[in-house]
């Protein structure tokens, strides 16, 4: 399976539990399941920083209650490599993403934008196939990593292409300067407003894919997609036209 497996998952040395929520999302949705989260990071470098602020962001997330995957991408053909589409890597992802509610996007700043493998991981993402759409309402987090000083260009690519991907990305955001220096010989990220960040991001995912979870499938429901599935309104359930029509009803 192409899923890296994550060591120490409830070790926190950076994290001060005195101010942590253990449930960031109670009360604002339905909590029958933890939250799945797919994360995604854009470096095979075997000190990856992405990877490594990644690898924290998915024990955050299941210190919130959340369940975590983290894809690898190591075995991953470049896009229109594979005829059809046919390699299991390919298949993982996109199953992965279909097994959850929400993303994390991690990528390297490299020569101003995100990387070729991150992006190559976005383009194995089809917004259908199969009459299945593996991205369509997910929430999504962006987070980069920089080999010098703070800079937001990755960020916002992967926000532009999470909302092309038809994906709910959440306001906050984080974005690690001189990464080198805030990871130890262990791979662990030091104390740091940098960390506290990613710890308000993995929160605030946690928080907003609880809270839209039961309004998903009426927040995607789009005339294009009905209109070319052939499924017409249904006028007994059309809550919309119903409240419309009471007042001339009742006068």
């Amino acid at each position: 399976m192409a899923l890296r497996t994550l060591a120490d998952p409830t070790h926190l040395p950076a994290l001060d539990p005195a101010y942590a929520h253990r449930t960031p999302g109670q009360g604002l949705g339905p909590e029958h399941r933890a939250p799945g989260i797919l994360l995604l990071y854009g470096s095979l470098r075997t000190r990856s920083f992405s990877r490594l602020a990644v690898e924290e962001a998915a024990r955050l997330l299941q210190f919130f209650g959340a369940e975590t995957r983290i894809f690898d991408p190591s075995e991953l053909p470049l896009p229109d490599q594979v005829n059809g589409d046919d390699h299991p890597a390919i298949h993982e992802l996109r199953e992965l993403s279909m097994w959850s509610e929400g993303h994390v996007w991690c990528s390297p700043e490299r020569h101003g934008q995100i990387t070729g493998l991150m992006k190559a991981q976005i383009d194995h993402l089809p917004l259908e196939f199969g009459g299945m759409r593996p991205t369509q309402g997910r929430t999504l987090a962006v987070m980069q990593v920089s080999g010098g000083s703070q800079s937001f260009n990755a960020v916002n690519t992967l926000r532009l292409l999470g909302r092309w991907m038809r994906m709910f990305t959440i306001p906050n955001q984080s974005s690690v300067a001189k990464a080198f220096e805030e990871f130890d010989a262990a791979g662990r990220m030091r104390p740091s407003a940098y960390y506290d960040r990613i710890v308000d991001v993995m929160e605030e995912l946690v928080r907003i894919t609880v809270l839209m979870r039961p309004h998903v499938d009426q927040l995607t429901d789009r005339y294009s997609e009905r209109k070319q599935a052939k499924t017409p309104i249904d006028a007994a359930k059309d809550l919309s036209a119903i409240a419309i029509a009471q007042p001339a009803e009742s006068s």
